[in-house]
């Protein structure tokens, strides 16, 4: 019997609490944006369902293909690519599911945040879910500091790009969304705020 690390992995919390919701079920089309080494991948691709994934590092890319050699090996080796979030070369609503998972802060300013984001749920199919975790200033207003635009600095360190929950209830209305959750933000030891925004891509 596998131990929950096994079948789970290194899943991050608010997305096993999507499927404890049953919001994802097996059979659905699983689109990675910025996968890393695919610590969010592990179950999914033990479950069958039908994963892809991209990211820039061809080291990470590397990484997800071996792990889906071991997990899913009737899986092609082409559903991993290297390739930034803001090119991939996925078909446009071709996904269930996008998970964006600790990579939209990685902006280097509002056009590279837009690409990003436009690149991602451009994948996502109408009544699909996407699941996005980034760094925010929601509970952190007086602790992170501006650099430049949307770019901060917070009290553990990092440069980021960091959004607002005006910001993500506008992003929700443009890009033709609908929240799936309240928005969920947790405040890491004073440190860094990090929030999980989670909509439904709304049907035409």
């Amino acid at each position: 019997m596998l131990t929950l690390q096994e079948r789970f992995g290194q899943i991050d919390i608010y997305l096993f609490d999507q499927l404890l919701k049953g919001r994802i079920s097996p059979g659905m089309r699983v689109v990675d944006a910025g996968c890393g080494s695919g610590r969010n991948l592990v179950y999914f691709l033990r479950e069958g369902y039908e994963v892809y994934a991209a990211d820039s590092d061809p080291q990470a890319v590397e990484g997800v293909r071996a792990l889906a050699r071991a997990l899913a090996p009737s899986l092609r080796a082409s559903n991993f690519r290297v390739e930034a979030v803001e090119q991939m070369s996925f078909d446009d609503a071709s996904a269930d599911l996008v998970v964006s998972n600790t990579v939209l802060h990685l902006a280097r300013d509002d056009a590279h945040f837009e690409s990003m984001l436009q690149g991602s749920w451009r994948v996502l199919k109408a009544g699909g879910l996407f699941f996005c975790r980034l760094g925010s200033v929601i509970g952190m207003e007086s602790q992170v500091k501006r650099i430049a635009g949307r770019r901060y600095w917070s009290p553990d360190g990092s440069e980021r790009y960091l959004v607002d929950e005006a910001l993500l209830g506008s992003l929700t209305e443009r890009l033709g969304g609908e929240l799936a959750d309240p928005l969920k933000t947790t405040i890491v030891h004073g440190q860094r705020s990090m929030t999980t925004w989670v909509l439904r891509k709304k049907r035409p």
